[in-house]
């Protein structure tokens, strides 16, 4: 069963219902009771990050996800907002990230390029790690729909599954263990984002 997370962030519905269009089990979790019969989670955010980080304190759930991801390595994925959270810091905010894989949230503007629109919207070329099994069957020629104005920054460069180009290189998807996360939005990417929420419920 995959748990969407719902601490009241993120095109949840959408999520639920791409999946049931695939015959994937899915359902919402709200309260911490309602992760106990999970086997993959997907947090999705939108907004910004501390605003994101008090909510899902505020939902009860934050140290049930913890046990689950870190102790029980139940794979999970973060998505746009939600794959930010994963890290340890933003530029955004001032709140400690969720710190599931080492790295910092970086705003474009910093890259001090007067020339370079924000947010970053729009569908983008995305190209993943070779053999990463998220991006099966989208080695080739995949784009996706972004919304940003943030980055994840990896401290490992090896936690980097995908990149794309906005201003520089960015690492749009990153992965350590069982923890994976996306900076587009795969709910509004057609037939690229049906084929990687596939991949996760088949990893």
């Amino acid at each position: 069963m995959i748990r969407i997370v719902d601490y009241g962030l993120g095109n949840i519905l959408a999520f639920q219902n791409m999946y049931k269009r695939l015959n994937v089990p899915v359902g919402l979790a709200k309260t911490a009771d309602d992760l106990s019969d999970a086997t993959r989670l997907i947090l999705p955010g939108v907004g910004a990050f501390d605003h994101a980080m008090e909510e899902l304190d505020r939902s009860g759930m934050r140290a049930r996800l913890d046990e689950l991801v870190l102790d029980r390595k139940m794979p999970v994925l973060g998505i746009c907002v939600g794959m930010q959270m994963l890290a340890e810091r933003s530029d955004e905010g001032k709140l400690p990230g969720l710190g599931w894989i080492p790295g910092e949230v970086k705003g474009f503007k910093g890259l001090n390029q007067p020339d370079l629109l924000l947010p970053h919207m729009g569908w983008n070329d995305v190209q993943p790690t070779a053999g990463h099994p998220l991006f099966k069957e989208l080695e080739a020629d995949a784009r996706f729909y972004f919304l940003h104005s943030f980055y994840f920054e990896c401290t490992d460069p090896a936690h980097a599954a995908a990149v794309s180009s906005y201003g520089k290189d960015f690492s749009c998807a990153v992965s350590a263990r069982d923890i994976y996360g996306v900076q587009f939005h795969p709910e509004k990417s057609h037939h690229f984002g049906a084929q990687l929420l596939k991949n996760f419920a088949e990893l």
